[in-house]
């Protein structure tokens, strides 16, 4: 069988609170190919932020691993899984991927940039075609919520990655916004990229391939 485009395989992550362990994935596998859709949904607490942590590797699970293009991501020192990231994976997490002290374009730029100057097209065009060519000048502080989240989805695109990850990405858009980010995230997967998106959105779940559910850490379909 080829290498998928992501895999995760038996994934387990806790944390302690106290005397208290939280088990916040329990044997956790998602398999996505190259030009498949996925989304991961389920209710708050289910695990699905931290899933998309380990697969980022900006957070080591307690065991099971994680897959990029066929390369490890888990258990490997930061600069390494760093070098992964900036190379092979597109990630968008509610937490940003903006840096403060650059405008859109550069922030677009310098994704490119990090990942060998691999460029799937200009920055201008990317953000024209997520409506933000009007804001291409702008600090990430001077953008309203739904114009960070598609300047955020402009970052994880900007290099061309095998895969691309994002956690809520249409959950400030308004319904013009969110056709717009599923359009360009369903272009992505037509040129051989897989997707995969934590998301509450009807509409994005309507538009993936398929989607995985999780409750209390387990996948549940």
């Amino acid at each position: 069988m080829s290498a998928a485009a992501l895999e995760v395989v038996e994934l387990y992550r806790f944390f302690r609170t106290g005397d208290e362990e939280i088990r916040a994935l329990r044997g956790v596998s998602v398999r996505v190919e190259p030009g498949e859709f996925v989304a991961v949904a389920g209710p708050s607490g289910s695990g699905k932020s931290t899933l998309l942590a380990c697969i980022a590797g900006l957070d080591e699970p307690a065991g099971g691993s994680v897959h990029i293009g066929g390369e490890r991501m888990s258990n490997r020192p930061e600069p390494e899984r760093a070098r992964i990231r900036g190379r092979s994976l597109g990630v968008l997490l509610q937490s940003g991927n903006l840096l403060g002290h650059l405008d859109v374009t550069e922030n677009v730029r310098l994704a490119q940039h990090l990942a060998g100057g691999r460029r799937r097209a200009h920055a201008e065009e990317l953000l024209g075609r997520l409506g933000l060519a009007g804001r291409r000048h702008a600090l990430p502080d001077q953008l309203s919520g739904g114009e960070t989240a598609r300047a955020g989805l402009a970052v994880a695109l900007a290099a061309d990655p095998v895969a691309v990850v994002a956690d809520e990405p249409t959950g400030e858009l308004d319904s013009a916004a969110e056709a717009q980010v599923l359009a360009l995230l369903r272009e992505r997967t037509d040129e051989g990229g897989a997707v995969l998106v934590v998301t509450h959105s009807a509409t994005v779940m309507a538009e993936a391939d398929r989607t995985v559910r999780l409750l209390d850490g387990k996948v549940t379909e």
